[in-house]
């Protein structure tokens, strides 16, 4: 079962959920995020609650998605109470690129803080149940102001070096009243990163992280299969720049999402009722490992089948900002 938000043709927000095949209505449901505090609330899973409340008419979901009326798959009014967070080398293979990157070059023999954070999460990413497994590399993005909606603009700071697709999982989750985590499902994501500047110092990682993000369009609602395979590509123009398959779920991970999630959820602040929480798992496939370069008006294309429509983005140049500090 998956959910999209969208705008319908008179203007209004509008919930569809997506089951056998068929996309239709949740009766009496607006956005996301509702539904699933009301499903907290009553102590019922999202699947129960939809099916009590029951489905109206059938949607067209790809001609909103082409007529850009999707929206992101959960939003929050208050973009302040959404974060947008990460973690990195979770994935087998993972490290390959970064290694490359911060490789000693006086010295290629030495293991670099890179290789040797994907051996941690190898070695102890997947405890048994009650234990503490090793601690993932972990970024913050930004709050959910950074997020573009599906077929919306990802827009490069006038300052990057370079602007990259990263194609993820994303985790999706509500704080309840309680201050405990809830996961409402998993999407499809692009964490868009500045790879050029992460390269010329590893310790500018959390600048180059600091970009926009996109997910959706729909949210997969359960538990997020073993073994995910997708395509992530580059289109410039008509044509397709790049192509490559990429894989995820834990059959590919260096870490179980049980743990990744135990360590971004052991931190108080993050455990504020009522909050948003946007977490991506991480990759191993990045165009930027192939010598791509991307441009303006280049569109970023992730798909998977378990997660339906496709995650589309262009990618476009921020205006420079003139920010100076004035003193009161």
């Amino acid at each position: 079962m998956r959910l999209a938000q969208f705008v319908d043709e008179n203007g209004k927000r509008a919930l569809a959920v997506t089951a056998r095949g068929e996309s239709r209505l949740v009766k009496g449901a607006r956005s996301t995020l509702d539904l699933a505090r009301q499903a907290i609330d009553e102590e019922v899973s999202l699947r129960k609650l939809i099916a009590d409340r029951g489905v109206g008419k059938p949607v067209d979901l790809r001609r909103a998605l082409k007529e850009r009326r999707v929206l992101s798959p959960i939003d929050h009014k208050d973009p302040a109470h959404v974060f947008v967070t990460g973690t990195g080398l979770t994935h087998l293979g993972s490290a390959e690129g970064r290694d490359q990157m911060h490789r000693d070059l006086a010295d290629p023999s030495k293991l670099t803080d890179s290789m040797r954070m994907f051996k941690l999460g190898v070695e102890g990413g997947r405890p048994t149940r009650g234990e503490t497994g090793a601690q993932p590399e972990w970024f913050y993005k930004g709050d959910g102001s950074i997020l573009a909606a599906p077929e919306g603009d990802l827009k490069s700071p006038s300052f990057a070096l370079d602007g990259g697709e990263e194609p993820e999982i994303v985790g999706v989750y509500v704080i309840d009243g309680a201050g405990k985590p809830v996961r409402v499902g998993f999407a499809l994501g692009n964490e868009f990163s500045d790879h050029i500047t992460e390269r010329q110092n590893y310790l500018w990682l959390a600048h180059s992280k600091l970009r926009p993000a996109s997910f959706g369009p729909e949210l997969l609602v359960g538990d997020l299969p073993a073994d995910v395979q997708g395509v992530s590509r580059i289109r410039r123009g008509r044509e397709v720049i790049w192509e490559k398959p990429f894989l995820s779920g834990e059959q590919n991970m260096a870490h179980s999402i049980a743990n990744l999630e135990a360590h971004h959820f052991k931190y108080a602040l993050f455990r504020r009722p009522g909050d948003v929480h946007i977490h991506f798992f991480g990759t191993a496939t990045l165009s930027f490992s192939a010598n791509v370069r991307t441009q303006k008006g280049d569109t970023f294309e992730i798909e998977s089948e378990e997660f339906g429509l496709p995650l589309r983005n262009r990618m476009s140049a921020e205006k420079a900002s003139g920010v100076k500090v004035r003193t009161l």
